[in-house]
C-alpha cells in the first residue's frame, strides 16, 4: 500500500466520506466527479479494503466493554469497591450556598442492583424449572364402554 492510498484510508475512517478522503490523499484532485470513481475503484482494492476492516475492528473493540468488564464493573459495585462522584450543595449563611463534588461508595440500592444483575447473568434466581428429557407418550382410547 502506497503512503498516499493509508492516507486516503485514514482520512475515509474520519467519517466514511470517500471523495473527501480521496481529495486529502490527492491534493492535485480538485474535480469531484475524478474523486468520486477513483475513490470507489480505491474501496474496492483488497489491500484498503482489509486495513480499513482492521482498523474499524480496532476502533470498535476499543469502545465497546466486553462481558468480562461488565462483570468486573458490576462485582465491584456490589463489593463497594466503586467510586462516584456526586454534587452537594451547602449552606454558606446569608441565602448562599456552593456546591463541590465529593467521591461515595455505593449505596445499598445501587449495590443490590448489581447483585440482582449478576445472579441473573448465572442463573441464580430462576423461578422456572427446566426439565429436559424424553418420553413416550401413549393415548388410550376407553371411551368406547
Amino acid at each position: 500500500m502506497t503512503a498516499n492510498q493509508q492516507k486516503f484510508c485514514d482520512e475515509y475512517l474520519i467519517d466514511c466520506n470517500a471523495t473527501r478522503a480521496y481529495k486529502a490523499a490527492y491534493p492535485r484532485i480538485k474535480n469531484d466527479a475524478v474523486a468520486r470513481a477513483n475513490s470507489s475503484r480505491l474501496l474496492t482494492n483488497a489491500n484498503i479494503k482489509n486495513y480499513i476492516e482492521q482498523r474499524l475492528a480496532e476502533m470498535s473493540s476499543a469502545k465497546v466493554a466486553s462481558a468480562e468488564e461488565v462483570i468486573k464493573y458490576l462485582t465491584s459495585v456490589m463489593r463497594g469497591e466503586s467510586d462516584s462522584e456526586v454534587v452537594v450543595v451547602t449552606g454558606d449563611g446569608d441565602g448562599y450556598s456552593s456546591a463541590e463534588r465529593v467521591k461515595k461508595n455505593p449505596d445499598e440500592k445501587e449495590r443490590l442492583k448489581a447483585a440482582e444483575l449478576l445472579g441473573k447473568r448465572y442463573g441464580l434466581f430462576t423461578d422456572k424449572v427446566n426439565v429436559a428429557g424424553t418420553t413416550k407418550v401413549t393415548i388410550v382410547d376407553d371411551l368406547d364402554d
